[in-house]
């Protein structure tokens, strides 16, 4: 019994030129179907950040006090009058390098202090390290109108135990301008930190604990440790943490406006956040309010900027 062998049929060629391509695998473009997952949170965005900022702009060209307002004059286009204004006015400068120094003041505090303590963190017993957490998120949750009321009391002239445990007397810390400005900081730092030591606990605890003890053999002390080891593979966190900390008190209205009562004697005390509610609500001057909030919206947007990029290098070398 012979078998006869048959070739395999060829595909028909196409005029033109090349036979049939096979289907590529995941060339399929997604569309729009990822938009339209986002749709509900962008529409929420837009609400909630887009029309805002749009209005703060549009007030700040416009000149809008209490007589627009109540509606007894018409509204003006000012263009860039309201900056430059704003820009000619000596106290806003003043202001605004007090805003950058207490600022960057309150940002290496809070990292030092939350950083020393996530190292602390992983030093300590179960019981202790849980004390510790409990305590710190507990100052993490007050609200801060709260927080800073009670550290009115405890550095109060007449009441405050601080005083009585210093031997300072009847010594006023909100009367100077630099001892005013010391207390908010303790305040900012105290609040803030907790985020600052969970965030940076978090990221030694996924350190392989191989990596540490090979320094430790080697000799390195804990600060070694720290700037040589720890410090390099958590860049990415740190990084995060110092930008929020940098938009968070860059924004700081209600320590200073609570503590200082209203921004200090004589606005000694002031930072932007106040300067533009007094500018806006205490003076009536609404655009030029809105003037300052459009420039602290442009600083936090380059610093947000910086974070983004360094992000980007970040991983571009991960």
């Amino acid at each position: 019994m012979t078998q006869t062998l048959t070739a395999p049929a060829t595909p028909p060629v196409r005029k033109g030129g090349g036979g049939a391509r096979p289907p590529r695998s995941g060339s399929r473009r997604p569309g729009w179907t990822p938009w339209l997952y986002l749709a509900p949170a962008l529409v929420v965005l837009a609400g909630l950040l887009v029309y805002p900022v749009y209005q703060l702009g549009l007030i700040s060209v416009l000149e809008y006090t209490q007589a627009q307002v109540s509606g007894g004059e018409p509204t003006s286009f000012q263009g860039l009058g309201n900056y430059q204004k704003l820009f000619a006015d000596p106290q806003f400068w003043q202001v605004l390098t007090a805003t950058v120094v207490f600022a960057g003041l309150c940002v290496l505090s809070t990292l030092f202090v939350g950083c020393a303590f996530a190292v602390l963190l992983t030093r300590v017993r179960a019981l202790p390290r849980l004390a510790l957490l409990i305590a710190s998120l507990g100052a993490w949750a007050t609200p801060a109108i709260t927080g800073s009321t009670v550290w009115m009391f405890l550095f109060d002239a007449d009441f405050g135990p601080v005083n009585r445990l210093l031997g300072l007397g009847d010594f006023s810390w909100t009367y100077g301008r630099y001892s005013a400005f010391a207390l908010v900081l303790l305040e900012v730092v105290w609040c803030s930190f907790p985020f600052v030591m969970v965030t940076v606990y978090a990221g030694i605890r996924a350190v392989p604990a191989e990596v540490l003890e090979a320094a430790s053999l080697d000799g390195a002390s804990q600060w070694r440790i720290w700037r040589s080891v720890l410090a390099p593979m958590l860049r990415p966190i740190l990084l995060v943490v110092t930008i929020q900390s940098v938009i968070w008190d860059f924004k700081i209205f209600t320590q200073i406006y609570v503590m200082t009562d209203g921004g200090g004697i004589a606005g000694q005390n002031l930072v932007l956040n106040v300067y533009a509610y007094q500018q806006a609500f205490a003076s009536s001057e609404y655009s030029l309010g809105a003037a300052i909030g459009v420039v602290m919206l442009l600083l936090l947007l380059a610093v947000t900027l910086v974070y983004l990029r360094l992000m980007r290098r970040q991983g571009e070398e991960l």
